[in-house]
């Protein structure tokens, strides 16, 4: 098992940002690899944090990467091969409609119970 933890800073113009901490700081620099579809990206930099407690990650995704539907990228252990974190990218007309459709849904499920709901109080009243 890895001692190396990732942590979310932000995605912010085609770059994901993060903070690697490793329980053993004294084992070097951490290696990276992300993946997509089985492919390595390249565009990976690991820097050390300035107060020495960890290090930046940040990783160009690349535009061909970006399309309709769920996008994962998995980050990786280089030298262990396991994953030690994970992000995801959602885009495309056809889900948004999925959820826009989810929520009309629950919408008017919320109506039903409430009309549901004020009847009842009226009744027992």
């Amino acid at each position: 098992m890895s001692d190396i933890t990732v942590t979310k800073t932000r995605l912010f113009e085609g770059v994901w940002e993060g903070a690697i901490y490793r329980e053993a700081l004294d084992k070097g620099d951490p290696k990276v690899e992300v993946r997509w579809l089985q492919k390595k990206l390249e565009g990976v930099t690991v820097l050390p944090l300035k107060d020495g407690s960890g290090w930046s990650l940040r990783i160009e995704v690349p535009a061909y990467a970006i399309a309709d539907g769920v996008q994962t990228f998995l980050i990786n252990d280089a030298e262990s091969q396991e994953m030690i974190g994970e992000f995801t990218i959602i885009a495309g007309e056809e889900l948004s409609y999925d959820i826009r459709t989810e929520i009309s849904l629950l919408r008017e499920e919320l109506d039903l119970l409430k009309r549901a709901f004020r009847r009842h109080c009226l009744e027992t009243m």
